[in-house]
């Protein structure tokens, strides 16, 4: 009897894998990277996009495709492409960080990223990983459910068009790179908040009475962004392509790199509503004017939206208890408990600080805006011949050093400004290309921890290759005796971007898993050539199934 029942659950799981396998498919695509000419705020702007569009081409998979996208780059600039939020498995040569896992396509040059997508439903996007150019070079990847199976939530009656957020430059934003990076200074505020790349005209279309799917991404280079439609509420399902208990809510809040997928109900009186992004932010800043969209019901005769109110800029209490409220879909698609036995432990403090700049015009004579964690400001590997991933696969030395600390080398106040403001120790970091070793398939803790050595702000962290489960967050300095106990060790919400509250810190969890060299860094674009950066090189596993293969034959060289 014993023989009959193995030999039924052996059946079971062929069938199970022949019907995985039949439903995987290879989807491919073309990207066609260049220039074209676009008309925004009555200005026409010569930018670099895919296919001519701006947002580029959404992708659409299931779970267990295997994605091929050509990119052909005929734009000016080196070109790379990451998919943001895909753990990318075995295939980290595809998740491109330019000379972290590969060196940048060049003009007239082209490169195929292939990649398979396991473990993982909902929404992400893929952006250039090069310059700034992500602020047009972006756009949505939705990985469906495989056939047959279903959401964890009430069928919508529609799915939307993703929305993407984006801000809007009058001027080409490489030369505005290179004017700030020759000034020291930061770079400038938009000219513009976009949604689906336009400033004010987007207008949704929808029928009273029926549910909507709508998925949202912040494609935005700099800034954190409050959503909401007048008069109507959203219910959260999932956050960065992972499922969440539903939460009910007027306003959405996004930071860059951030996705979140929403249910709402066309429950109002046929009419039109607008729809607005506005910046959350905690530093000052110069331009805080909404970009309005339009949901329109259908038979709608309304000359005048409704319009909407939204949270004022530093509404930091607003945003802190959108981030703090969701939980996550324990036992749902995909659902992966929180580990509970810590074999790395890190502190990492980050901010921005100084640099030494003899030629630099921004503020003292002599110095330029940086940023570190545990006072290393990131340096990337330019010059040095390879990437950092090739590197790890060739054992190379020379191109970056295993050394970064576990801990700040020195203990401070660290969110108080009158502390920690005038530390030459603590303003000025060596500049250095380090990274933190990790043993395969080990457990790592990670304390986030703000800073107001320059600013006081709340930072977008984004990991590569791995989500993470966030146990908690707060205000002021991390008290390991105080804010344990209350670490959500249950339902915790599962992210691969955490925005680290202002003046404050998070606390986050994950399983190394996946050999290979993976970037952590602030998801403010203009932070991270100050230096708000590391990488961790997580070790190969004991198997062949768990070592990195070798780099595909058109690998771009540096």
């Amino acid at each position: 009897m014993k023989s009959v029942v193995v030999l039924g659950l052996v059946w079971a799981l062929t069938l199970l894998a022949a019907s995985l396998f039949a439903s995987a498919a290879v989807v491919e695509h073309t990207f066609q990277v260049g220039n074209f000419t676009v008309e925004r705020l009555c200005n026409p702007l010569v930018i670099t996009a895919v296919n001519e569009s701006l947002p580029g081409p959404t992708i659409e998979v299931r779970e267990g495709d295997t994605l091929v996208v050509n990119v052909l780059n005929s734009s000016p600039y080196n070109i790379t492409i990451h998919w943001h939020g895909i753990f990318q498995f075995l295939s980290a040569w595809a998740d491109g960080p330019e000379f972290v896992t590969q060196c940048g396509i060049p003009p007239a040059s082209n490169y195929t990223y292939k990649f398979n997508i396991t473990g993982q439903e909902g929404t992400l996007w893929w952006h250039a990983h090069s310059s700034n150019i992500r602020a047009t070079v972006y756009g949505a990847l939705i990985i469906h459910p495989q056939n047959g199976n279903s959401y964890p939530f009430t069928e919508p009656d529609e799915e939307l068009p993703p929305i993407l957020f984006g801000e809007w430059w009058n001027h080409n934003v490489v030369d505005l790179e290179k004017e700030a990076d020759e000034s020291g200074d930061s770079f400038p505020e938009p000219d513009a908040y976009t949604i689906n790349g336009l400033p004010e005209t987007f207008q949704l279309s929808v029928s009273q009475g029926k549910t909507y799917l709508m998925r949202i991404i912040n494609s935005a280079l700099n800034k954190q962004l409050f959503f909401k439609i007048a008069n109507h509420n959203f219910t959260v399902v999932a956050i960065d392509a992972a499922y969440t208990d539903q939460y009910t809510t007027d306003v959405i809040v996004a930071a860059p790199g951030h996705t979140v997928d929403v249910l709402f109900t066309a429950n109002q009186p046929v009419g039109s509503y607008y729809m607005a992004a506005s910046p959350y932010q905690t530093l000052n800043g110069t331009f805080d004017i909404p970009t309005r969209g339009i949901l329109a019901y259908e038979n709608s005769t309304s000359a005048s939206p409704l319009n909407v109110t939204m949270p004022i800029t530093n509404d930091t209490d607003t945003a802190h208890k959108f981030y703090t409220n969701i939980t996550g879909l324990a036992g749902g698609p995909h659902w992966v408990p929180v580990p509970l036995d810590v074999d790395e432990s890190m502190f990492i403090t980050f901010g921005l600080g100084l640099a030494s700049c003899p030629n630099c015009t921004f503020g003292a004579s002599g110095q330029r805006l940086s940023a570190s964690m545990n006072n290393e400001s990131f340096v990337l590997p330019r010059g040095r011949g390879l990437s950092m991933l090739e590197a790890f696969y060739q054992n190379e030395t020379g191109v970056y050093t295993k050394d970064f600390p576990d801990n700040p080398p020195l203990e401070f106040d660290y969110t108080n400004p009158n502390v920690s403001n005038g530390d030459q120790r603590l303003a000025f970091a060596p500049k250095s290309t380090k990274v933190k070793t990790l043993k395969f398939n080990s457990t790592v803790q990670v304390v986030l921890q703000n800073t107001a050595i320059l600013a006081v702000e709340n930072h977008p962290m984004h990991i590569h290759g791995f989500n993470f489960h966030i146990l908690a967050q707060g205000f002021g300095n991390y008290n390991a005796t105080k804010d344990e106990p209350t670490f959500n060790l249950v339902n915790p919400q599962i992210r691969n971007t955490i925005a680290v509250p202002v003046g404050g810190w998070a606390v986050i969890r994950f399983i190394t898993n996946n050999p290979g060299i993976w970037l952590v860094h602030c998801h403010f674009d203009a932070h991270v050539p100050w230096g708000l950066a590391m990488a961790f090189e997580v070790e190969n596993g004991p198997t062949t199934e768990t070592t990195l293969p070798p780099p595909p034959a058109d690998l771009p060289k540096c």
